[in-house]
């Protein structure tokens, strides 16, 4: 019986290196591939992306962290033209929108 519940122990413990292995992964999957993010400061917002993520979900994302439709990214990597918010963002790269 002993044996059977150290076995138990066993399979349930994790050590400090599997919980912070869990917790980073955790930090990367994001919904909508948010990598990082900072608070909204003099009333811009500076973040960085995952792969796959559009110009769309950016906007909607200043959008939203700035409480305002009427906002703009530093860089000019996303706009809006006819049909929506276009560009082409790259992963990683850090951009920042700020509201006008």
């Amino acid at each position: 019986m002993l044996k059977f519940v150290i076995g138990l122990l066993t399979l349930f413990t994790f050590n400090t290196t599997q919980v912070n292995a869990l917790q980073s992964k955790e930090l990367t999957i994001l919904p909508g591939y948010l990598l990082s993010s900072n608070n909204v400061s003099n009333g811009c917002k500076t973040f960085s992306i995952g792969p796959g993520t559009v110009c769309a979900w950016m906007c909607n994302y200043c959008q939203t962290q700035l409480d305002t439709t009427n906002y703009y990214f530093t860089d000019g990597v996303c706009t809006y033209q006819s049909g929506g918010c276009v560009g082409n963002p790259q992963a990683g790269v850090s951009y920042t929108c700020c509201s006008n």
